[in-house]
């Protein structure tokens, strides 16, 4: 019996060595690869003073109507991420894409990351560029944003354009996140080898593989940042606080959706509700995942011009600044 307990126990101890040399092997490897990557993230974009930081965009395009493309949670870089659908709208509109503070090229911040303080942070940068009159469009979380911006700044939103954005009433959204562990997941070099061993999450085409290596890098870095983290921390928080809100009726809304969502039950009939709401509301349901405008793009800026110009959706915009 005590042979067999010493066996046992040598056993338990080399797999708790194998354990914890792997993590030391991860952490390391890690660490000299964020290091090697910060020096290889190229700039782009322009900076503006936001809250005495500096929160990055990219203007593309000279169209006389203004477009500000607002990211999902999480996006590392807004600007790469959104670059497909950038190129298809930037024909015909100018195209501000908004990396919010701990998103892309941004700095960080340690304001808490509430939906009132994450949409003044957003409308002071469109302020800072000059634009006063816009159509708002946004992926994800950002229809939950949305609802603030639209309400707070009516008079500048000329409609919203939803990429399978959030709504209020979807299930599951009160769960709360394990945000501690995805940041030490992060410090450990978890998150890099689970990311390497599930793949490129971007499709080729229409990203190239200089575009998909920034992606990663600039995600890596931002992923379970103190920003996002504090986010994801607040994220319940924020789909509470736009329960009941509606867009305003006269706003014209165009959601397109994910027809087929495998993880929230009704995702399409609760945009068809969304859109229900207002006068001119429009659901335009794509064979995708949540990422419609990695693949879809094209369909989205062709829909996209129609709408706007069946709802006569057509003041020109003011030129931004810079």
């Amino acid at each position: 019996m005590k042979k067999f307990l010493r066996i046992v126990l040598t056993g338990v101890v080399a797999l708790v060595a194998l354990v914890l040399a792997g993590l030391l092997t991860t952490t390391i490897v890690n660490t000299a690869t964020s290091a090697s990557e910060a020096t290889r993230i190229e700039d782009y974009g322009q900076r503006v003073e936001v809250d005495g930081r500096r929160m990055n965009v990219q203007v593309a395009g000279e169209g006389q109507q203004t477009i500000v493309l607002l990211p999902g949670f999480g996006t590392g870089s807004p600007v790469l991420d959104f670059s497909p659908l950038t190129d298809e709208l930037s024909a015909t509109y100018r195209v501000v894409v908004v990396e919010p503070l701990g998103y892309g090229l941004s700095d960080q911040t340690d304001a808490p990351r509430t939906t009132a303080n994450i949409v003044s942070e957003i409308h002071e940068a469109v302020s800072e560029l000059g634009i006063d009159r816009y159509v708002l469009m946004g992926h994800s979380i950002a229809g939950i944003y949305a609802l603030d911006y639209v309400e707070r700044f009516r008079d500048e939103v000329t409609a919203f354009v939803g990429i399978d954005s959030s709504v209020p009433d979807q299930p599951g959204m009160d769960a709360a996140l394990p945000v501690d562990a995805l940041r030490a997941a992060k410090a450990l070099g978890i998150t890099r080898l689970v990311t390497a061993l599930s793949g490129d999450p971007y499709p080729d085409p229409p990203y190239e593989q200089h575009t998909r290596e920034q992606l990663g890098m600039i995600s890596q870095r931002n992923t379970s940042s103190a920003t996002s983290s504090d986010e994801m921390s607040r994220i319940a928080a924020n789909f509470r606080a736009a329960k009941g809100k509606t867009f305003p009726s006269d706003l014209p809304v165009l959601l397109f959706v994910q027809r087929h969502n495998p993880t929230v039950e009704g995702w399409l009939p609760l945009h068809e509700d969304q859109a229900a709401s207002v006068i001119r509301g429009e659901v335009v349901p794509l064979d995708a995942d949540h990422y419609l405008h990695h693949t879809r793009s094209p369909e989205i800026a062709a829909g996209v011009g129609r709408f706007l110009a069946a709802a006569g959706v057509d003041e020109p915009a003011v030129p931004p600044r810079g």
